[in-house]
């Protein structure tokens, strides 16, 4: 049997830092990005008026309640990003096309209550325009999941 001589390798260890890698193959979050859809009788005025958050978040909350109830009101969720682009162009016909986006973070657990309450809701049809040929009226909204990433 031979003695080795123990190397100074482990002093010098001692005093690099160590780099430390994680990679989480289970995210707790799911990442939607949902799209606000007006119905065909909705006023132009109402589709070009840009989404607000507190107006995103209380279709998104409206949703979640009608769907799951109290339940539903008390999933986190957060809204990372609101867009709308386009919003200052037309096209040659003189009809705006509002693509209301928003990207949504709610918890992997919850994800599949969530896109089902929000695919199935239509809200805001209270017609507070008053116009007799329709051209007032509020219309209905709804939520249409274009993906999500997780």
């Amino acid at each position: 049997m031979s003695k080795r001589k123990p190397s100074e390798a482990p002093e010098a260890a001692a005093t690099a830092p160590k780099t430390t890698h994680l990679t989480s193959r289970n995210s707790p979050w799911t990442y939607l990005k949902l799209q606000l859809t007006h119905q065909p009788n909705t006023s132009n005025t109402t589709k070009t008026q840009p989404l607000d958050p507190l107006t995103a978040r209380t279709h998104l909350t409206s949703a979640l309640s009608q769907f799951l109830g109290l339940t539903g009101t008390a999933i986190p969720l957060d809204i990372l990003k609101i867009t709308t682009p386009g919003l200052d162009t037309a096209s040659d016909s003189g009809s705006t096309n509002q693509e209301k986006i928003v990207w949504v973070r709610v918890p992997r657990a919850d994800a599949t209550a969530v896109v089902d309450a929000l695919s199935s809701w239509i809200g805001g049809g209270s017609g507070g325009g008053g116009g007799e040929d329709g051209d007032d009226a509020v219309g209905a909204v709804a939520w249409r999941e274009m993906g999500n990433e997780i």
